[in-house]
Formats: C-alpha cells, sequence, structure tokens
C-alpha cells in the first residue's frame, strides 16, 4: 500500500521505500547536523549510518517521506512494538525546516498505526524538536540523564 496525500504547498507523504534510502540518508545527515552542534558531538548514530545499514533498516521497518516533486524532503521511521508505534529518525531538509513536513509526517504515523500509543524521543537541549512534539500532543514521561549535563526525553502520545 502506497498511501498518498498531497497538500496545496506540493508535498506528498507516501511510504519509505528501501529505494529512498540513499536521498533519506543526505537528508538524516543534513539534519542532524545542527543536533551534533548543539550537542558537541559528531558521533551520533544518524550522522554515522551507512547506506547498507539504513537499507537493511527499511526493508526491516515502516516510515513515512514527505517529497516536493520528485525530491525527499524529510523522513520518518517507525515500528510497532506491541501496543507501541516507536518513531525515530524524523529529519527534514533543512532549507524545508519550519514548514510544518515533520507534523504531516508524524500525523500519517499516527493514522496508520494500529498501537494505542506512540512513544518517541529527542535531546532535552533540542528545544525546537520539544516544541513540535508537544504541540503535536505529545507528553513527556521520562527523562534518562546522560551524564553530560543533557537528557534524553521520552515522550508519548495516546493514538486511541
Amino acid at each position: 500500500m502506497n498511501h498518498s496525500t498531497g497538500d496545496d504547498d506540493g508535498i506528498r507523504i507516501d511510504r519509505i521505500r528501501v529505494e529512498d534510502a540513499g536521498e533519506v540518508l543526505t537528508i538524516q545527515r543534513a539534519a542532524f547536523v545542527s543536533e551534533a552542534q548543539i550537542y558537541g558531538g559528531a558521533d551520533s548514530a544518524p550522522l554515522t549510518q551507512t547506506l547498507e545499514q539504513l537499507e537493511a533498516e527499511l526493508a526491516d521497518g515502516g516510515g513515512w517521506v514527505a517529497r516536493r516533486g520528485p525530491r525527499i524532503v524529510g523522513a520518518l521511521r517507525c515500528r510497532q512494538a506491541d501496543e507501541v508505534l516507536l518513531i525515530g529518525r524524523i529529519a527534514i531538509a533543512p532549507d524545508v525546516q519550519g514548514e510544518g513536513i515533520g507534523r504531516r509526517l508524524l500525523a500519517a504515523a499516527e493514522e496508520h498505526a494500529t498501537a494505542s500509543v506512540a512513544e518517541l524521543f529527542t535531546g532535552s537541549l533540542s528545544e525546537a524538536n520539544l516544541r513540535l512534539y508537544r504541540s503535536c500532543g505529545y507528553e513527556e514521561t521520562e527523562r534518562i540523564d546522560q551524564g553530560d549535563g543533557t537528557a534524553q526525553v521520552f515522550l508519548r502520545k495516546p493514538l486511541r
């Protein structure tokens, strides 16, 4: 099933495919550079993941991409574990951040899940991410101290 939603801004939301891996990896690296600058390190998994690793991940899991014309401008990966939709690696091309693409990717993942709750996480210094997730109905459930003055912040949202 290749669900697609369009809007008058030319953005289409489609299911992610293994063939999207190269473009998704490029966007992921571009998007997570700003996160690496916030946290002072470029060794995070989104920046060090290889194309082969991403292709294997996409073969096993699901997710969504946002396209403007032929170009992928955003991606979200998700998988369901029992009654929890686990959302991760939301990446939006830097030149289109702030246009609501992340919000639309989240909505697509939530709408098509059979889980009763969605969960995601971000770093405690990622204020734009935290604002987005809270505005989409996610509430903080846990903070895990990273020992460097930062924490991983887990947020959940009931879906049904």
